[in-house]
Order: C-alpha cells, then structure tokens, then sequence
C-alpha cells in the first residue's frame, strides 16, 4: 500500500475528543490531516491546530449499526477513510474474585470488540480504495503483562494485540493493521490513577525514562506508523512505556540488603 500523502488524509479517532484520543486528533491536524473524533458525549471543547479543529460525530461504537453510519457519512461528506485509529476504551478497577460477569462483559465490549466493529468497517471502505488505508489500535501495557485490579481490561487488550496481528495478514496487502501500546500516560486523569506529590513522585520513579508518556507522543506514533513511511509495518506493536517497569526483584534486592 503506498498510501495518501499525509496532508491529505481523512482519519477517523474514536474516543478523539479528550485525553489520549484528544492528542491523537491533535498530532493528526498537525500533520494536515483532516480529523473526525467520535464519542458517546461531544466534548466542552475540540482542540485548535493552526486553525483548525477535528470535526466531532456522537458514536456509541459498541453500536454495530451506529459505527455503520459514522464510517458511511464519512466517506459520504470526504470521499474516503484513509486512518482509523481505534482509541476509545478503559475501564474503572475491579476486583476479579467479585466483579460481575456483566461488568467483565461490558469491559471486553468496549476495548476489543468495538475495537472490531470499527475496525471491520473501516476496513470495508478501505479495501475498495486505490491507496488502501492504515488501521491503528491504541493498546496498553496492561495487554502485556499481569493487570491486577483491571483483568477485564488487560485481558481485552491482549485480545487486541493478537487480533492486529491476525487482521494484518488476513486483510493485506490492502489495509495496514498496526498497535500503539502505550505505559502510563500524562493526561488529566493522572491524580486520579497515580496520585500526587510524593505518590506520583513513587510512581515516575518506576519508569525509566523518568517520565509519563504524552498523549502527544501517542499520537506522534499514530501519524507515523499510519504514513507511507511506515509501509512495510504491518502487525506490528510499537511500545511506548519509558522502557518499561523496574524489575520488582532489583527492589526486594536493595531493601533486603539494605535491612539491619
């Protein structure tokens, strides 16, 4: 797939108009793209890029028919869909021993499976077109190692990784499915995850490049691994986590030698 220049791409961002996906949106405008966020609630503001903003459509894309309707005016109103990045997701913590199957359902929903809807449908359209298109899917270091407190959610995103790499080789060479994972991210819910002060401080230490990840640099990698510059990425997961987490047995070493 060559691909379309990217100062003219048409990018759908699900979950687009706050927090990562508001990056996401904003690194695309950057980059000249023409950018529609989707959510459940239109956001208080859209982010302004050079004068621009991403134009925002309500879509519930655990909605099979609804994520029909946004693909289709899309392409109706643009012409085509050449990106789409699947954002949206999360998940509130949970207790494993007791949380609900409905909730464990409600979870999976939303992080993998609305994540194929939207995903089959861009890939519809896509597979049509002479430039093909690129589908990136916002993952999470939850999908790579143990996730206590959230097991719905870690265990969705690693369903995601292995459902980029199966989609990568059943819908090539036309469409380029690739995954974005991210560690912990500075947004503005950080408090709320991670605490403040001394708490976040602990936090920070823990990754090694000192620092969260910005939704900026999420969607840095988005623009990229979407462009002609990344074509022969395919099934491909770039990881963004600081370099990772601090083995937890250096720190039993330490303390333990550090004990009278």
């Amino acid at each position: 797939m060559a691909g379309t220049p990217s100062d003219d791409r048409v990018v759908l961002v699900t979950g687009g108009g706050k927090g990562i996906g508001a990056g996401i949106s904003a690194r695309f405008l950057r980059d000249g793209a023409t950018v529609v966020a989707c959510g459940r609630s239109e956001p208080d503001g859209l982010r302004v890029v050079d004068g621009r903003h991403a134009e925002f459509r309500t879509c519930d894309v655990r909605d099979r028919d609804a994520v029909a309707a946004l693909v289709d005016g899309i392409v109706a109103d643009h012409g085509r869909l050449d990106v789409l990045v699947n954002n949206a997701g999360g998940s509130p913590p949970a207790d494993a021993a007791t949380v609900s199957p409905r909730f464990f359902a409600a979870v999976v929903d939303l992080n993998l499976t609305a994540a194929f809807t939207c995903a089959q449908a861009a890939n519809r359209v896509m597979q049509d077109q002479d430039a093909g298109g690129s589908i990136v899917n916002v993952c999470s270091v939850s999908g790579l190692r143990p996730s206590p407190g959230t097991a719905a959610y870690g265990a969705a995103k690693a369903g995601l990784l292995n459902l980029t790499r199966t989609l990568a080789i059943e819908w090539a060479p036309r469409v380029r499915v690739v995954a974005v994972t991210p560690g912990l991210v500075e947004t503005d819910q950080t408090a709320e995850h991670y605490g403040t002060g001394a708490v976040r401080d602990a936090v920070v230490a823990t990754v090694p490049a000192g620092r969260f990840v910005t939704p900026d640099e999420i969607g840095g990698a988005c623009v990229w691994l979407s462009s002609p510059d990344a074509a022969h990425a395919t099934g491909s997961n770039l990881v963004l986590d600081g370099g990772g987490e601090r083995p937890a047995f250096l720190t039993a070493r330490e303390r333990a030698a550090e004990a009278p």
